[in-house]
């Protein structure tokens, strides 16, 4: 029984996994290993500003409304719990079954620029906050975090790149999407996965990746789906039955008595919707 289980759960991710499309192959996107600048040094002066908003971070742990969020923004594999520490902002709560063409374009597109990092974080090895200064974490993500490179951080180039999706969907929103998209790149910061120059790095690559996605057709076509779902959900528009829509008026023709046509006012046989009618 537990091995059908384990077989069934391995079909099913698999499964899953087929429904994930990236709009481009990482060897087509940008190489952030030769755009951005390299970290500051721990010895260099410019790693000072680091210091002190890890000294920030910590002081923020202190409002436990700030801390509660900042624990909730580590969530990485939740997709839909990701995606609802926007729903306020967004004003819609996004989820594959009441919002699937919006869940669609944001899953794609994080498939697509997520590995941007890898490479990154993988040259440079940067040591994490925590790590550094062999503290604890209220985030409880110690173990899955040490020894990865800490530049750029992930959960940032994500959380920025979703607030610039968000922001195209719904424009008008724009202010509240990204202050949280803000707010939720300084959570790293607060419980102390990463360097605020981890962050800044991160909100300039999900801005690359962002530029990039909108090169693929099949992004900017799921974009206008996303874009008209938004709309009909928060009531922006009325959407219409699609069969009703498509159907042709019912045609109408007038003819005199001799069966040629004739004009609305000339007397004669009027058929409408299969039906005769005596005109005078």
């Amino acid at each position: 029984m537990l091995v059908v289980a384990a077989l069934m759960a391995t079909m099913n991710a698999g499964a899953q996994d087929e429904t994930v499309q990236p709009y481009f192959e990482l060897s087509e996107l940008p190489e952030l290993l030769e755009i951005m600048p390299e970290p500051p040094a721990f010895e260099s002066p410019e790693f000072a500003n680091d210091i002190v908003r890890y000294g920030w971070g910590k002081l923020q742990r202190q409002d436990p409304d700030r801390l509660a969020l900042a624990i909730a923004d580590a969530e990485w594999d939740n997709l839909t719990m990701f995606f609802g520490q926007y729903a306020e902002a967004f004003g819609l709560t996004i989820t594959p079954e009441d919002t699937p063409e919006i869940y669609k374009l944001l899953v794609n597109s994080l498939a697509t620029t997520d590995p941007m990092r890898k490479k990154c974080k993988a040259y440079y090895g940067r040591q994490r906050p925590f790590e550094r200064f062999d503290d604890t974490m209220p985030s409880n993500e110690e173990e899955e975090l040490r020894g990865e490179g800490s530049y750029p951080s992930g959960h940032s180039l994500r959380g920025w790149g979703i607030a610039l999706l968000l922001a195209q969907i719904a424009p008008a929103r724009a202010n509240e999407i990204f202050r949280r998209g803000w707010d939720y790149c300084n959570s790293r910061v607060i419980v102390g996965a990463h360097w605020q120059s981890d962050v800044d790095a991160s909100r300039t690559a999900a801005s690359i990746g962002f530029c990039a996605l909108q090169g693929s057709p099949a992004f900017r076509e799921q974009m206008e789906k996303a874009q008209y779902e938004y709309a009909v959900k928060t009531g922006q528009v009325v959407e219409v039955d699609a069969v009703a829509a498509a159907a042709p008026a019912p045609t109408k023709y007038i003819f005199r008595i001799d069966g040629t046509r004739a004009i609305e006012q000339t007397p004669g046989i009027k058929v409408q919707n299969g039906r005769k009618y005596a005109t005078q």
